[in-house]
């Protein structure tokens, strides 16, 4: 994309591995929030079954979200947490 990053995750791919709602529920409110603080674009998904973060402006950020984005499907979202933008 350019210059920007894309983090993809999609889970069609392990239909064997269930997101808990609550995981869910927080990963959706962790793409929210990163679309009012503008660090994705609106077209972004936040699943249930396919999660894309759309127009990452740095490599570094953009691997930060992947893995946490990993850790947080797998049930750990301290990571997803610790890289969300905070309130200024």
């Amino acid at each position: 994309m350019g210059e920007h990053w894309t983090v993809k995750a999609d889970m069609i791919i392990a239909p064997q591995h269930a997101v808990v709602d609550s995981v869910y529920d927080a990963v959706r409110a962790a793409v929210l929030q990163l679309l009012r603080a503008g660090g994705i674009r609106s077209d972004s998904s936040a699943g249930p079954v396919y999660f894309v973060l759309h127009d990452v402006a740095e490599e570094g950020r953009a691997r930060e979200l992947t893995s946490a984005l990993h850790a947080a499907l797998h049930g750990n979202l301290a990571p997803f947490a610790r890289a969300m933008p905070t309130a200024s």
